[in-house]
């Protein structure tokens, strides 16, 4: 359970800081309540945990061993795509287009509803998080580690994971993303991605 814990923890996040869901309450968090915020930011995170670890109980129903190998596999494909992605990037670029990208959209939903609630920001924050998690690395993530690992501790690491980023984000999102490289931020994800892999590799042929 340990193992499963950190590695969600660890994996999510990595994956989840200049991502944009840490976007996404970053900027509400600018315009509107942080504690409002960060319920719904939190809350659409926690429920896609929940459903990514189902998703991973059912394909655990597989054969072990065709699990453990799909696990390894997606572990290293992410690795090495985001080793690759890094090495294109300049030490200088940060995080900051898709931030001015998620701004824009945020700026297009709001126009369209002039009167906000702590209800309706909730609404937002919850929607809008969920639907950009959807399809996500992390997710795939999740599924992968919860179909080869204890699903109990991969649900608390990774929504320990999730809470943590979105805290860093209504608190000081756009200025931490200001400062980091985001080449630094790719490289050590796609380290983690790899150590998991091998840490991976080595129990299945024990």
């Amino acid at each position: 359970m340990l193992t499963a814990f950190t590695a969600a923890l660890l994996l999510t996040t990595v994956s989840e800081i200049g991502d944009k869901t840490f976007f996404i309450a970053a900027i509400l968090a600018m315009r509107h309540s942080r504690r409002v915020v960060f319920a719904g930011a939190s809350a659409a995170l926690a429920v896609m945990t929940v459903l990514s670890v189902g998703m991973g109980q059912v394909a655990s129903l597989l054969p072990e061993h065709y699990v453990a190998w799909a696990e390894i596999l997606l572990f290293l494909g992410f690795g090495l795509k985001l080793l690759y992605d890094a090495s294109q990037m300049s030490p200088k670029d940060t995080p900051m287009d898709e931030c001015k990208q998620t701004e824009a959209e945020i700026n297009q939903l709001e126009a369209k509803s002039k009167r906000r609630t702590q209800w309706t920001v909730l609404a937002q924050a919850f929607g809008m998080t969920f639907l950009a998690e959807w399809g996500d690395r992390t997710q795939f993530t999740t599924i992968a580690l919860a179909a080869a690992n204890n699903p109990v501790g991969v649900t608390l690491g990774a929504i320990l994971g999730h809470a943590i980023c979105a805290a860093i984000a209504v608190q000081c999102g756009r200025y931490v993303c200001g400062k980091l490289s985001e080449r630094t931020l790719t490289s050590i994800g796609g380290a983690l991605f790899l150590l998991f892999a091998s840490v991976s590799f080595v129990e299945l042929i024990r």
